[in-house]
């Protein structure tokens, strides 16, 4: 049992389900130098998931890595992405005008 628990402590606690979907985010986030809406609204809701978390720590000091780049602390990153969400940002609506399949066009 208590090499269990060793293996454990060495881990850095709990392992997350979503960690690799969640990683491949950050390290996107990590190579940006100024964040778009989706950017904050990624960022946002990893500083929530995580704060907290009793492990991955490398996520969490990674989070910390992308706050500090963006100049922002976990209050300021709290309410840009209220805001956002307040004047209707909702993922996947950054479609420009006029894009799209083009069935809906008429031939002239």
């Amino acid at each position: 049992m208590a090499d269990f628990l060793d293996d454990f402590k060495s881990m850095g606690g709990q392992n997350h389900p979503l960690y690799s979907i969640d990683r491949d985010h950050l390290d996107r986030l990590l190579a940006k130098d100024s964040p778009d809406s989706s950017d904050i609204v990624d960022l946002a809701r990893l500083f929530i998931r995580y704060r907290g978390f009793p492990g991955v720590l490398d996520l969490q000091e990674d989070i910390k890595k992308v706050m500090t780049s963006w100049n922002l602390s976990g209050e300021m990153l709290n309410e840009k992405a209220k805001k956002l969400w307040q004047e209707g940002y909702r993922p996947g609506r950054n479609i420009q005008a006029g894009l799209g399949s083009g069935f809906d066009t008429t031939d002239e």
